[in-house]
């Protein structure tokens, strides 16, 4: 699809008479059935986790469905905990050279304030604490960062992933890349009722139909119940008009 549109481009400009990738069927995504943590699952990795330096990190991307580049991005001034939010205004990466780049988030959907739990505040209050504390005795102020290197530099995702993996084994769940925290968190929320909206509003999802496409065939029985819900409610509403009709009528 993108070859298709710079050739396309090209014709425009006149250095090409025909752009052949139009003769060039494009390919179907394949599915990807998604691994995520179950409940239980969850209990097992944070219990392993907390033994780590990145409990608090683990712990953040789990509550929040946060991408990892988003979380090593993260400064303590994106963070009201008074008030339980978050704001993702930047993602970190790291390119071949081994220089870590900032960028700002792809799209406007993905610059998006996110509630945090009480737990998750309690988590991250303890780590800013702890991270003061180590930063007054070597003698410098706290890292900008929320998750660093004590001397505030950022953290290797790979290393990150690395920590992550290890968590994972020893803590004997079934096996999930760090990015599955991410598919973790949207699909518990799914399954306790949450609104797809709010979800992907968490998410920083384009769109809610992008959400639903992920997310709907792990919940099973969702058509099920959308169909009872429409007929309980529908009934309800028909149940009051015969009532409301019946006190008003002349007998």
């Amino acid at each position: 699809r993108l070859l298709r549109q710079a050739l396309s481009h090209a014709v425009k400009l006149g250095l090409l008479v025909r752009n052949v990738a139009e003769a060039v069927q494009t390919p179907k995504p394949r599915h990807v059935e998604m691994s995520t943590l179950s409940p239980e699952g969850v209990h097992s990795f944070l219990e392993v986790a907390r033994e780590t330096p990145y409990y608090s990190l683990f712990h953040t991307a789990l509550y929040t469905g946060m991408r990892r580049g988003e979380l090593l991005a993260l400064r303590w001034k994106d963070v009201d905990l008074d008030k339980a939010t978050l704001s993702v205004v930047r993602s970190i990466y790291r390119g071949s050279g081994g220089d870590f780049t900032v960028r700002e988030p792809k799209t406007q959907r993905s610059r998006r304030l996110i509630a945090l739990s009480p737990s998750l505040v309690m988590v991250l209050r303890d780590h800013q604490a702890e991270r003061r504390a180590r930063s007054i005795l070597i003698g410098k102020t706290i890292p900008e960062l929320i998750f660093s290197h004590l001397d505030g530099s950022p953290l290797d995702p790979s290393t990150v992933s690395h920590a992550f993996g290890k968590v994972i084994k020893k803590a004997r769940v079934p096996s999930v890349r760090f990015h599955d925290l991410r598919h973790t968190h949207a699909t518990l929320m799914m399954k306790q009722g949450i609104n797809p909206k709010v979800v992907s509003e968490r998410l920083g999802h384009s769109t809610v139909a992008m959400t639903l496409d992920l997310y709907s065939h792990v919940v099973p029985g969702l058509q099920e119940q959308a169909a009872l819900r429409f007929d309980e409610g529908l009934q309800r509403e028909v149940g009051a008009l015969g009532t409301e009709n019946g006190a008003g009528g002349f007998g």
